[in-house]
């Protein structure tokens, strides 16, 4: 069985973010740190936990992006994929989800690939859209938010959970092969392990070239980016708690909150 593990390169946002000089996204610098999409840990873990139950799985980890993008494959064999392929796209920036969709599937759709996962957003843009492109370019039955799967070889198909708005929960059987995207808490992302490690820092990544953007159909133009604005500021009130309560409810009239 292959599965193919689709994950992102993404800004840390614990880091300082400032928008690129266009306003289009943010500012690459040495101050700019870069880690795995922590929704693609979940869908990786969920892969790994597949292999240890089937041992004749092999789990391939793909990321489209520059350069930069091999240390997010190579996070990815760190935690125990078999291989990585990184679509090396020379462009820095922000790449519009159908694009993304469209290298990954005109990859996968060359390797017959039983189960693609991928996790169920990034946290750059939260979209929510690669796995589901993927699997409608490819013609693939597609489940999202899946808080639970199990595999039955036997029919050759996966039973899955999907997590759904208001605590409701949906149950669904896909024929294989088919795309998931994992929705988190559904596992324990596990650390790397030193062996893997190590042989993550010398194993060859398979790389290809991402086609010229302009040969691809761009659905999708990012106008702008920037931060979004204060709607207000904090109000300190000090003195004793009779005092501050009466500061309150004035303050409470001049805003016509309270009559």
């Amino acid at each position: 069985m292959k599965i193919l593990v689709c994950v992102k390169q993404v800004a840390n946002p614990e880091t300082s973010l400032e928008a690129d000089s266009v306003g289009r996204w943010i500012q690459e610098s040495d101050t700019v740190e870069f880690r795995l999409n922590r929704f693609d840990e979940y869908a990786l873990e969920e892969a790994m936990l597949i292999k240890e139950a089937y041992p004749d799985v092999t789990i391939d980890a793909i990321s489209v992006g520059p350069s930069r993008v091999n240390e997010a494959v190579k996070q990815a064999l760190s935690k125990g994929a078999d291989n990585g392929i990184h679509i090396l796209q020379k462009e820095k920036g922000y790449c519009p989800a159908n694009i993304t969709a469209q290298l990954i599937a005109g990859y996968a759709g060359l390797k017959s690939y039983d189960l693609i996962l991928a996790g169920v957003m990034a946290e750059d843009d939260m979209l929510c859209q690669v796995g589901p492109m993927v699997a409608s370019m490819l013609s693939l039955p597609c489940a999202v938010s899946v808080i639970s799967e199990k595999l039955n070889f036997k029919n050759h198909v996966v039973e899955v959970d999907c997590e759904m708005e208001g605590g409701m929960l949906e149950k669904a059987v896909l024929t294989l092969p088919a795309v998931l995207t994992i929705q988190s808490g559904i596992n324990r992302p596990r650390y790397p392990s030193l062996s893997n490690i190590l042989r993550a820092n010398s194993q060859e990544l398979t790389v290809i070239k991402a086609d010229n953007p302009k040969k691809h159909h761009m659905k999708e133009t990012l106008l702008s980016f920037k931060r979004p604005e204060k709607a207000m500021q904090t109000v300190m009130f000090e003195g004793t708690a009779e005092e501050k309560a009466e500061k309150l409810i004035t303050f409470f009239h001049k805003k016509s909150l309270l009559k």
